[in-house]
């Protein structure tokens, strides 16, 4: 198959890594496309090298070449010198004898060496060297002496030329609502606006419905449903969440297929998978369009409607709308909560990286692994698995600082398995373990808060303040996450293990208002980026609650489109018409509630 998008020109040819048709053992890895420009193509084979990524590309013109290649030394925040994340660059077979990967500080165009293009349709193909996540964005060949450029808007620019983008971007259609994201909250929202009548398009970054929920990142469900003051509520969420429970777990656990089936049954909804949202378009304070490009073949896409549902987790959509919103802690001088730091910080709760090993009847070994984090007999984890414990990042930017974040939950995880199967105390009984699965998809737990018309605050949860808007209820306990202190004192500052903090409440309906936007007019929210404090984003971002907002969404957006109005009108005058319709729910199946587990502690009385 030939690159479409290796744009021909007469002295060059410029290839994206996430385009090529065979990707053998890589992934295509998404998550910082806006930080670094572009998906990648990531070697992911946790110490054994990955099979080969090719294809096909028509070069201009047979001759002399100079190769670039745009990849990143990932350990270098850590460890200054040689990195693990090594392959070399294949063209016509033959590699251009340049070890790739393992060089520099940040994202760069690193010189690959000169070939020689005999057959103008030559293969092109990824080595992997070594199984530890090597990265390539993009490979330009050239005549010339230059590679592309590293600033980001001029590499954009440059891009956006060489894969001959078209300046005019194709519309996907009309719709009434356009929802962005498809983890729980927005695969929700999505099936109760169109089983009410609307025309939905959902957009998703990743193949996969879920989010954390996924297969990729594998997070379980927590929370009630069905329960009082709206028992019909949590009706869809039981129709597409997994039977099984816990962290970890092997892929079946999550029923990924469970809730494409649900989404493609729905004749209403139009599901677009591996389109990434990173622009709006804005009329006053209102959106008009959202545009979307593919995570593989670069194709941008429009999607144009009265109603949009921010459901991406980071607020991506509010933040890009300009919508108001907050990150990180309140002081208690803002709300008055009992459980908030005296002053505002950056704190957030962490991503996690889960891993779990499995056991084999013959011995295995792991790679020397050690990249600037030393483990030893007294701070190593003496473990065979690793869930949500494995945080990282509560200090950083869990916007800005992403990748940097999801590297090190890696780092740690292999620095870890490499000490205790070559070098500890009890490496015997590692001897027939390897490594099963590590996630390469982070499961972050916060970052922005879209700000409603109100904020729900700890006080409305332990006083039991009813709001005439009450709708979804959040039944978890607030479960803030903090550094581990015995990860602490081995790892000050750089800790990789966390601890829960629990509050009981009662059952709480969280308000209405919280599920839109105060500024931007037409911009709905479900998931953990609704707005909260803090320590009220404790109890509301666990799935099964963020599912049954996402349900709310889907009524509301509903009534707003029968009725011509934005949320906030919802609210004002038809508050009536959206309590009917969570009395009645949209449940379709009739399915029987498997999903006991994870349900949540138990809750304190109301106040």
């Amino acid at each position: 198959m030939t690159v479409w998008l290796g744009a021909i020109y007469a002295q060059s040819l410029f290839i994206e890594a996430e385009n090529f048709s065979n990707k053998g053992g890589w992934v295509v890895d998404q998550q910082f496309m806006d930080l670094m420009g572009s998906p990648y193509l990531m070697a992911h084979g946790m110490g054994v090298p990955v099979a080969d990524a090719g294809t096909t590309a028509e070069f201009p013109s047979t001759g002399e070449y100079n190769v670039f290649v745009r990849t990143f030394n990932w350990t270098s925040p850590w460890l200054q010198g040689e990195g693990p994340g090594k392959f070399n660059l294949l063209v016509d077979g033959q590699s251009t004898g340049t070890l790739l990967g393992a060089s520099g500080t940040e994202w760069l165009w690193q010189n690959a060496g000169k070939v020689n293009i005999a057959n103008k349709k030559t293969t092109v193909a990824l080595r992997d060297l070594t199984g530890f996540n090597g990265r390539v964005d993009a490979i330009f060949f050239t005549k010339g002496n230059t590679p592309p450029p590293s600033e980001m808007a001029a590499l954009e620019k440059f891009r956006k030329k060489q894969l001959g983008i078209p300046k005019k971007t194709e519309k996907a259609g009309e719709f009434d609502l356009v929802v962005v994201g498809g983890g729980v909250a927005g695969t929700t929202a999505a099936i109760s606006a169109a089983r009410l009548g609307l025309k939905v398009a959902l957009i998703q970054d990743r193949p996969l419905l879920g989010g954390n929920n996924s297969s990729e990142v594998r997070v379980h469900l927590g929370g009630r449903i069905n329960v009082e003051p709206f028992p019909a509520l949590g009706d869809v969420v039981k129709e597409i969440g997994p039977s099984k429970g816990g962290n970890a777990q092997p892929a079946d656990y999550y029923e990924d297929e469970k809730k494409m089936e649900m989404v493609l049954a729905e004749k209403n909804i139009s599901l677009f998978t591996n389109y990434r949202a990173f622009a709006v378009k804005k009329k006053g304070s209102r959106i008009t369009e959202v545009q979307t490009r593919h995570i593989e073949t670069a194709k941008e896409m429009l999607f144009s409607a009265p109603l949009f549902a921010d459901c991406t987790g980071d607020g991506t959509i509010g933040f890009l709308a300009g919508a108001d919103f907050n990150m990180g802690r309140e002081g208690k001088d803002e709300f008055g909560e009992a459980t908030a730091p005296e002053k505002a910080d950056k704190m957030t709760m962490g991503s996690s990286v889960q891993w779990y090993s499995v056991k084999n009847d013959k011995e295995s070994t792991f790679p020397e692994f050690s990249y600037g984090v030393e483990f030893n007999e007294e701070n190593a984890q003496k473990v065979t698995m690793g869930e949500w414990t494995w945080e990282t990042g509560m200090n950083l930017d869990q916007i800005n600082d992403f990748e940097r974040i999801r590297d090190y939950g890696l780092l740690v995880v292999y620095s870890n398995w490499s000490f205790l199967k070559n070098h500890s105390s009890v490496k015997n009984d590692y001897k027939n373990r390897e490594l099963g699965w590590v996630a390469y998809i982070a499961g972050k737990r916060e970052s922005r808060r879209l700000l409603g018309d109100l904020i729900l605050k700890e006080q409305d949860l332990t006083n039991y303040v009813l709001y005439p808007d009450a709708s979804a209820p959040t039944s978890w306990t607030i479960d803030l996450h903090y550094p581990d202190p015995k990860n602490s004192e081995h790892f000050p500052g750089n800790e990789f293990k966390s601890i829960a903090v629990h509050k009981p409440i009662h059952l709480y309906p969280v308000p209405y208002r919280c599920f839109y936007s105060r500024n931007v007019d037409n911009l709905f929210m479900a998931g953990r980026n609704i707005s909260v404090t803090h320590v009220a984003l404790g109890t509301v971002r666990v799935m099964r609650t963020t599912g049954i907002m996402g349900e709310v969404v889907g009524m509301a957006a509903s009534i707003a489109a029968k009725n011509n109005t934005n949320p906030r009108g919802v609210y004002q005058n038809h508050l009536d018409e959206l309590k009917a319709l969570m009395e009645k729910g949209v449940g379709k199946y009739d399915a029987e509630n498997m999903q006991k587990y994870n349900e949540g502690s138990t809750l304190g009385p109301k106040k």
